[in-house]
């Protein structure tokens, strides 16, 4: 991923310091790991890394959405610390729309930096980067998760419509929260 250099920042708040959007590199494979280790993310996501080998499966995937500009992955870091918090990233899925996804590791959780790293890379997305035009991000999460949704609507993403259950992706039903360029 030598190549892939966007970064993104993230300013500090009053009770939070800075945070650094870059995207996953090999060295960031142990964090990776070990944040799948943990129970409620396995729980969540539809894809769990569960040992090195998937993990740098998914770090090469991730590599290849950036060369290809079909899936734009980013690493939530502490601006002064090169382990990664967390992961927010995007996969385009039509011309214009991509869905975006994100989680925070077990020990950095309760603290905003999904919500910053999402709004950060919503902007991003829709009025920054010129890799490819989006003019619609989706997010999905299930229903049962309303730290999720939560974040959603503090990102400025509207309640679109629930979903049914879709196994085995999606066991349960969900939500679509929607965000456009208007709509922040």
């Amino acid at each position: 991923m030598d190549d892939v250099t966007t970064t993104l920042a993230v300013p500090p708040t009053e009770s939070a310091a800075a945070l650094r959007l870059r995207p996953w590199r090999p060295d960031d494979l142990p964090a990776l790991v070990a944040a799948h280790r943990d129970p409620m993310l396995r729980q969540r996501l539809t894809t769990s890394l569960t040992d090195e080998a998937e993990a740098r499966q998914w770090l090469a995937a991730q590599e290849a959405g950036w060369q290809s500009a079909t899936r734009f992955s980013f690493a939530v870091l502490a601006e002064d610390d090169q382990t990664p918090l967390g992961h927010v990233g995007m996969k385009v899925v039509t011309a214009d729309m991509a869905e975006v996804g994100y989680w925070t590791a077990a020990h950095a959780r309760g603290r905003g930096i999904a919500t910053r790293a999402l709004e950060t890379t919503s902007q991003w997305a829709l009025h920054t980067q010129d890799l490819v035009r989006l003019t619609r991000l989706d997010l999905l999460h299930a229903e049962n998760n309303p730290a999720s949704c939560r974040v959603a609507e503090k990102c400025g993403y509207v309640l679109h419509d629930l979903l049914p259950p879709a196994p085995p992706a999606f066991p349960t039903s969900g939500h679509r929260h929607v965000r456009t360029p208007l709509g922040n």
